[in-house]
């Protein structure tokens, strides 16, 4: 007889998530599956034994995790082959660097921060699939190990990119090339959109969830507020919407640092 438990995980936005959910109940032997409904930020675990030692390493990554049932449930498991899953983890890592490379040089040439942070947002990403697959087969103390590099790495950048924010507002500086903004930010929209119809069909047949998961992802809100940013700065004339949604995403890129270092606890 096997217990399903249903969790409530409201800040649970985008599949970097559910990979870092992933790796931090890996170390449990007794979960059976999970099954992750994003747009619900919902999951629901088949497990033996306890539920509040899974409560406890979900609660630890600070997504607000709330236990909503758990009960009796028999089902059974089959052995589930890893090979599919990397595949698609491989190629949305490699969307998320490339994005990564593209934004942050383009950003430097069109001056403009919000590009620059969002490459740090696809970055972010990039290191959470790029943990999922690094760390598979490894010992809980080298995930761990690169989880900690990881986050920090990432929380340095966060912290210079702001400060170069701060530099900008307080000088006088040059009006961003608001074409290039608006150009980039699509096509990494579109790569945002591609990567999350790629894990969500994945892991399911079922097509009914996975425009609502487009729309809640942070990584689109991000893409949007960019492009919106873009046109302010055209119509305004000025650098200060560029650096506003550029401030907003590095905050964003440092908390999904934090989260990556939950994982090295």
């Amino acid at each position: 007889m096997t217990t399903k438990s249903i969790f409530h995980i409201s800040k649970m936005d985008c599949s970097s998530e559910e990979q870092l959910i992933k790796m931090k109940l890996e170390s449990l032997d007794n979960i059976k599956s999970l099954e992750f409904d994003i747009a619900n930020r919902k999951l629901t675990v088949y497990h033996n034994g306890q539920v509040e030692s899974i409560l406890a390493l979900l609660e630890s990554l600070n997504l607000n995790t709330k236990l909503v049932s758990t009960e009796q449930n028999e089902m059974t498991f089959d052995v589930e082959s890893n090979g599919k899953e990397s595949r698609l983890l491989w190629t949305v890592l490699i969307i998320n660097v490339s994005f990564f490379i593209i934004e942050i040089i383009t950003g430097f040439i069109a001056n403009s921060m919000g590009l620059v942070a969002d490459s740090l947002d696809m970055l972010a990403d990039g290191i959470v699939y790029g943990l999922a697959l690094f760390a598979v087969g490894g010992t809980v103390a080298r995930k761990k190990n690169i989880a900690k590099f990881a986050g920090y790495f990432q929380i340095v950048l966060a912290l210079i990119g702001f400060t170069e924010v701060i530099r900008r507002f307080i000088g006088i500086e040059k009006i961003p090339d608001f074409q290039t903004m608006i150009i980039v930010s699509i096509f990494a929209l579109v790569a945002n959109t591609i990567c999350l119809y790629l894990l969500q069909k994945g892991k399911s047949k079922e097509a009914h969830m996975q425009a609502s998961m487009i729309f809640t992802s942070n990584d689109v809100i991000i893409n949007t507020g960019v492009i919106t940013a873009g046109l302010l700065v055209n119509w305004l004339n000025s650098s200060y919407p560029d650096l506003i949604i550029g401030a907003i995403v590095f905050i964003i890129v440092a908390r999904g640092a934090y989260r990556i270092l939950q994982l090295a606890k």
